[in-house]
């Protein structure tokens, strides 16, 4: 970082939200810090009597619904279950195996190449005039590969619109407002999905056993999200970024060691790209096969009929698993970089390795978790936090909106989807289930505020990274110039966001397959 660069970051509003977040401790123990805070306030609250009525389970005796109250974390019931309990609780956290499962695939198809070279592959031959909206939806999509589509397309973004004539440092902002402040918007379901619908069923069964996440449940929401964010990004970029960024000098030793030939596909990358495409399609025709069988697996005949489709969502965690595994595959064998089933395995087994940091996280976040559920507190919370809505008379997606608001503010913050989630979700999801909203649609509330902020805040994990991109091409473009650059873009993609999530309530639109915005109130 440069001397101008880190004495920007000290100074305004930025400097406050950096120094702020470089404060806050790494979310490992910021987990165990909201544990400690947890047990505390739960001793409290017992000692206090706080409690509420259940909203659904009636007490035989009274007939009337059930009491429930907080109960000491530091009761030996309670610490019986922590100490006993410990293996059962990390690993029947649901986004643990969701996310591994998935990644088993992503894993391979990273690895071998596939995300690169198809993120590479599909921006070729773009014309200008379609350059922009092709880098976001492409940018978009590449979220599925998680750190390539930083790492990969970010960059090339930068080398295309130099190729095409235009500043580099516009095609890195269009690709970074895509890939980060569009991080939820896509037009099929991936890992993401597997990881924040995991917690959202974690969230719900903190007071409602039973509720299994549909990995399918925010996907009408989030292809919306993609055709929306298309044309905000691309009259952002054309009409007040590239103006702006005109007047920074391109660096002339960066131009001239412009790296044209990974933008292009060799034979072998084409053949592969090739074979991936037709197991694409071959998986998409089997699962399509299962569901046309006069006994199909993925349909439960002995079912309600709003819930016959349920074997078919369930099953979509696999099928990702395996439209990323065996087309990765497929792609590194035409390509040459799978050459034996030992690299099929180095690369599923290097997959699990990158997910070692996520696992310890994984292991605080399920803690918390299941602490705020033997308490009891997340229900008392809901019903109190419900009871209080009502009575504001606010509408449905004005709560949802408040949702969205915390969630982007927070972002500034803490960077982690998932570490906020974990500790937003099991107050908010059943909040909003007493006031008749989805666990889907609260979801996809959050992650449209989540979303939008990622490209403004230093604590972005990619942030440094995007820099670094940056200053290849103009050497003192700094904190403050990156920042300044993706501001419109995240005021445009929120008050996008807002609108969307507003009228999805209000038409009451549905969020996925089987998945709606309401569901019946819970009544107390």
């Amino acid at each position: 970082m440069t001397q101008a660069t880190a004495a920007h970051s000290q100074t305004g509003f930025l400097g406050w939200v950096e120094r702020t977040g470089n404060r806050l401790p790494d979310p490992v123990f910021l987990f165990l810090w909201f544990i400690l805070a947890l047990v505390a306030i739960s001793v409290v609250a017992a000692w206090a009597g706080w409690s509420a009525p259940h909203p659904v389970e009636i007490d035989p005796d009274t007939g009337t619904n059930r009491i429930i109250a907080v109960e000491s974390l530091l009761s030996a019931e309670n610490l019986r279950r922590l100490l006993t309990q410990m293996p059962e609780t990390f690993t029947h956290f649901p986004p643990l195996g969701y996310v591994l499962t998935v990644m088993l695939g992503a894993g391979v198809a990273e690895r071998s190449g596939l995300f690169a070279t198809a993120m590479r592959a599909s921006m070729a031959k773009v014309s200008t005039f379609w350059l922009t909206p092709a880098v976001a939806l492409v940018s978009m999509m590449g979220n599925h590969a998680a750190d390539a589509a930083f790492v990969v397309m970010i960059p090339l973004a930068g080398i295309i619109y130099h190729a095409a004539g235009r500043h580099p440092l516009v095609g890195i902002a269009a690709s970074f407002a895509a890939v980060s402040g569009g991080f939820s918007a896509n037009l099929l379901p991936g890992q993401l999905d597997a990881l924040l619908l995991g917690i959202t069923e974690a969230s719900v069964n903190t007071v409602f056993e039973g509720w299994t996440a549909n990995i399918a449940g925010n996907w009408f929401f989030i292809a919306a999200m993609t055709v929306l964010y298309l044309p905000v990004i691309w009259y952002v970029t054309d009409k007040m970024i590239e103006p702006r960024l005109s007047g920074y000098a391109v660096d002339g030793s960066a131009a001239a060691g412009e790296d044209t030939e990974h933008t292009e596909t060799t034979p072998e990358q084409r053949r592969g790209l090739r074979n991936a495409g037709l197991v694409v399609v071959a998986l998409i025709g089997l699962w399509v096969f299962l569901l046309m069988l006069p006994e199909s697996p993925l349909i439960d005949p002995e079912a309600p009929p709003e819930g016959r489709l349920t074997p078919l969502y369930r099953s979509l965690l696999p099928f990702f698993l395996l439209v990323f595994l065996l087309p990765g595959w497929a792609y590194g064998r035409a390509a040459g970089t799978i050459k034996s089933q030992a690299d099929l395995v180095e690369m599923m087994a290097g997959a699990m390795k990158d997910m070692g940091y996520y696992m310890v996280l994984a292991f605080a976040a399920a803690h918390f978790v299941a602490m705020f559920a033997w308490s009891n507190m997340g229900l008392v919370l809901a019903v109190d936090g419900a009871d209080a809505l009502r009575a504001s008379g606010l509408p449905s997606w004005a709560m949802l909106l408040g949702v969205l608001v915390f969630g982007a503010t927070l972002n500034l913050l803490i960077g982690s989807a998932s570490a906020k989630w974990a500790v937003l979700g099991p107050v908010m999801v059943p909040m909003l289930m007493l006031l008749g909203l989805s666990p889907e649609m609260t979801t996809a509330a959050y992650r449209v505020g989540d979303s939008a902020t990622n490209i403004i805040t230093p604590l972005m994990p990619y942030f440094p990274l995007v820099l670094v991109f940056c200053q290849r091409w103009t050497k003192d473009f700094g904190i403050g110039s990156l920042t300044a650059t993706m501001m419109p873009y995240a005021f445009g993609i929120i008050v996008v966001g807002m609108a969307l999530t507003a009228g999805w309530v209000i038409l009451d639109l549905p969020l996925g397959p089987g998945a709606t915005v309401h569901i019946e109130p819970l009544t107390q």
